[in-house]
């Protein structure tokens, strides 16, 4: 199930693929203050919930102000009586370029606990995490949390359908990298109404989850705030599907289909 969860967790990130091809907006598209809610569902039944905070840090980094991103994942309904998740991941990004100083997740999930940190050095092209030292490709190395984020203050006004980019992530023991392709506009039904949206694709690695012709996509808000609104994936037996619950706190209005 973390598994399961720590996916639509990454397929917020997927468009940060664009991270190392195009520029930023003038000016974050989030605000302090922005929650957002998503349910996953596992066919028809939800198996899991979630929350993504922004909140003000009183931490400094090199001296620059910060953002604190939380996430707070867990369990829901039938599933939660199995096998309990208390998820939560904290992220610190830079308020200006938007990249992570620090991340930090604890994980608990049924008898199962751990806690795992890692300390971004952008400028130096490292992270160093309490499971080793590992160097990055770029100065533009994300966390799962902090990529998404990112991704939503990208310029992606210039985008045409069939373009890919790729993406660098730091992971477990290992940095990582993911090609996304924009595929175009759909309007997707949601708790919040019909909005119109931007869909993606990312690449995936067939194995336990996923099948060899799996698809995956995710839908965001085609306004200024680049929400997700729709995440799906096919994995061996059915989908699992991400769908938004409820947005506060937005910093612009939701392009809802009139």
């Amino acid at each position: 199930m973390r598994k399961l969860f720590l996916l639509t967790i990454f397929l917020i990130a997927l468009i940060d693929a664009k991270a190392q091809e195009l520029p930023l907006v003038k000016e974050p598209v989030f605000q302090e203050g922005e929650v957002l809610q998503y349910k996953l569902r596992y066919g028809i039944i939800t198996a899991a919930e979630g929350i993504i905070k922004v909140l003000n840090s009183d931490l400094k980094f090199n001296n620059k102000p910060t953002y604190r991103l939380v996430v707070d994942a867990k369990t829901a309904g039938t599933f939660d009586l199995f096998y309990k998740v208390r998820d939560h991941y904290d992220s610190y990004i830079d308020k200006e370029n938007l990249t992570p100083y620090f991340y930090q997740e604890d994980i608990k999930e049924s008898s199962y606990k751990r806690e795992d940190k890692a300390r971004f050095y952008q400028d130096n092209k490292k992270v160093v995490s309490n499971k080793g030292t590992f160097t990055t490709p770029t100065n533009q190395t994300f966390d799962l949390v902090s990529a998404y984020y990112f991704a939503r203050s990208l310029d992606i006004s210039k985008l045409k359908i069939g373009e890919q980019f790729k993406l660098n992530y730091f992971l477990g023991k290992e940095i990582h990298q993911l090609q996304i392709k924009y595929v175009g506009k759909e309007v997707i039904k949601s708790k919040l109404g019909d909005i119109r949206c931007l869909k993606f694709s990312p690449s995936i690695e067939p194995g336990r989850i996923f099948r060899k012709d799996s698809n995956l996509y995710l839908w965001i808000t085609d306004d200024g705030n680049r929400v997700p609104v729709k995440a799906q994936v096919e994995i061996i037996i059915g989908s699992v599907t991400m769908e938004i619950k409820s947005a506060t706190g937005l910093k612009y209005p939701l392009a809802k289909e009139k």
